[in-house]
């Protein structure tokens, strides 16, 4: 869910091989697996994780200090499989959809639009469902670089870098094993967008943890997801994700 919300700051900006895992030699950081282990402990642990195929999750979007709301829904689908909805006041509906080959988006600026190149290897790679059971599949490398402060929080950072796209950096607390932040860097038409994402108000839901607020923070504005409801093994076609007018 919170991968899909990249789509909406391109949108308002504009308006496979052996795989490695590099680790620090540091002893004072933890390895790049002992990391892994705890992050998908913190969620629920692999058992609860992998009894869902399915999540849609619902919510409202806010821009501080802008007259501007709107609502969310994410459906996800195993394997791969992804669509996001924004329909945003005085702006309306903005869609990004993967249905596990084609990968296209459509807002009311650019119109409806195939993805190619980086950007649809990026929109692959997010769409797979518990991406978290599958770092070591998804990126070429990974490495823990350090451990920073964010929020007050002490933080390992995790820098996942794929064969194709873009790297992303996760901050995972010290304390609890969870995401708190990542960035991704994105084209825009402007150039090179870089994406932080913060994350909070972790709840269990069906055995697994979901952040129920999510701020994305762009050089542009900062955006505010507040999740209402998450359900998992809903029942969803796989017609939802294709490109409009495809076959």
């Amino acid at each position: 869910m919170k991968k899909q919300l990249i789509v909406v700051a391109i949108a308002f900006v504009a308006v496979a091989g052996t795989r490695v895992v590099a680790q620090t030699q540091s002893a004072a950081l933890p390895t790049v697996d002992q990391v892994i282990e705890k992050w998908v402990a913190a969620l629920g642990g692999r058992a609860a994780m992998e009894k869902h195929t399915s999540r849609v999750a619902k919510g409202a979007i806010e821009i501080p200090g802008a007259p501007i709301t709107g609502t969310l829904e994410v459906s996800e689908k195993a394997p791969n499989k992804a669509l996001s909805v924004f329909d945003i006041q005085n702006m309306g509906l903005v869609r990004e959809g993967f249905d596990g080959t084609v990968g296209w988006d459509d807002d009311p600026t650019t119109g409806l639009k195939e993805k190619t190149g980086a950007a649809l290897a990026d929109t692959r790679r997010d769409a797979v469902f518990n991406s978290e059971l599958k770092l070591k599949e998804l990126y070429k490398t990974i490495a823990v670089t350090s451990q920073e402060t964010v929020g007050g929080r002490p933080a390992i950072l995790l820098v996942a870098t794929p064969a194709e796209g873009t790297p992303t950096r996760y901050w995972l607390a010290v304390d609890t094993g969870l995401p708190i932040r990542t960035r991704v860097t994105r084209d825009s038409p402007q150039g090179p967008v870089d994406i932080d994402v913060f994350f909070d108000d972790y709840r269990d839901v069906d055995g697994v943890k979901m952040p129920f607020t999510i701020r994305q923070v762009t050089p542009a504005f900062t955006l505010i997801f507040k999740v209402s409801e998450v359900k998992f093994n809903v029942a969803l076609d796989d017609a939802i994700f294709k490109k409009p007018g495809g076959q």
